[in-house]
C-alpha cells in the first residue's frame, strides 16, 4: 500500500506545480489549506503516536526535545540554504536562490516519503493520516517548486524540471523506508523529529506564503478548514 501512495505523492506534486503555472491567482487558498493539514496532522497524529510509541523505552521529556530538534533544524535549513525570505534585489543571482529553495522543497519532499513508509510500518491506519497531509503537502511543495524557480526569473523548462525532481522525492523516500527496519520506541523518537518538521512547515512557512500579499481573512479560513479536516480524518482513522 506504501507502494500505491508514492504513485499518489508523485501525481500530488505534479498537479500541484501545474496548478502554479495554470492558476497563479489561487494559489493562497490552496497553501492555506495545506498548512491546516500539515499543522493537523502534527498535532493529532504524529505527536500522540510519538508519545505513545517512545514512551515504552523512552521519556516524555526526550520526545518533546526531538520536537524541538525537528522544528530547529528545518528552522536553519530554511534560513541557510533555501534563502526563498529574501527579497529579489538582496541578492545578486536570484537564478541561484531559486535553484537553492527548490532544491530545499525536494529535500524535504523526501523526508515527506521517509515519513509515510516508516507510518505505515507502525500500523496501516496511521500511514493513511500521514498519507493524506503529505498528499495535500506536496501539491503545496509541487506550487512551490514552480514558484522558487518562476519568480526568480527561471525558465518554464526548468520550473517544470525541478518539478519532476520534486514529484519523484517523496516516492524515493517511501521506497528508502521499506529498506529501514526499527523498533517501535525508536519509531516513536523519529516520529517525534517529524513532529517538529512539519509543525515548522505549516506554521513559520505554507501559513506565512498563504496569506502574503493576500487578505488573510480567506486563507486563515482554509487554514482553519484543514485543520478540522485532519482532525475528522484522524477520528474516522482510530
Amino acid at each position: 500500500m506504501a507502494l500505491i501512495i508514492a504513485f499518489f505523492t508523485i501525481i500530488s506534486t505534479l498537479l500541484g506545480g501545474l496548478f502554479a503555472i495554470r492558476f497563479k491567482d489561487k494559489l493562497h487558498l490552496i497553501l492555506g489549506f495545506s498548512a491546516g493539514a500539515v499543522i493537523g496532522v502534527a498535532f493529532f497524529d504524529l505527536l500522540p503516536e510519538s508519545i505513545n510509541l517512545a514512551t515504552k523505552s523512552y521519556s516524555i521529556t526526550l520526545v518533546s526535545f526531538l520536537v524541538a530538534i525537528g522544528f530547529t533544524g528545518y528552522l536553519i535549513l530554511d534560513r541557510f540554504f533555501s534563502l526563498h525570505r529574501h527579497d529579489e534585489e538582496e541578492c545578486e543571482n536570484p537564478h541561484h536562490r531559486g535553484t537553492l529553495g527548490a532544491m530545499t522543497f525536494i529535500f524535504h519532499s523526501f523526508l515527506d516519503g521517509l515519513c509515510i513508509g516508516l507510518a505505515f510500518k507502525i500500523s496501516p491506519a496511521i500511514g493513511y493520516v500521514v498519507a493524506v497531509a503529505v498528499l495535500a503537502h506536496d501539491f503545496s511543495d509541487g506550487i512551490n517548486t514552480v514558484n522558487m524557480i518562476l519568480k526568480n526569473k527561471g525558465k518554464e523548462k526548468k520550473a517544470i524540471g525541478y518539478l519532476i525532481a520534486d514529484a519523484l522525492a517523496p516516492a524515493l523516500g517511501v521506497i528508502t523506508a521499506l529498506f529501514i527496519t526499527v523498533s517501535e520506541p525508536v519509531l516513536g523518537l523519529i516520529l517525534a523529529i517529524f513532529t517538529g518538521l512539519f509543525i515548522y512547515i505549516g506554521a513559520s512557512d505554507l501559513i506565512p506564503e498563504s496569506h502574503h500579499r493576500h487578505p488573510t481573512i480567506w486563507t486563515t479560513v482554509m487554514t482553519v478548514l484543514g485543520i478540522l479536516v485532519l482532525y475528522l480524518a484522524v477520528k474516522l482513522a482510530m
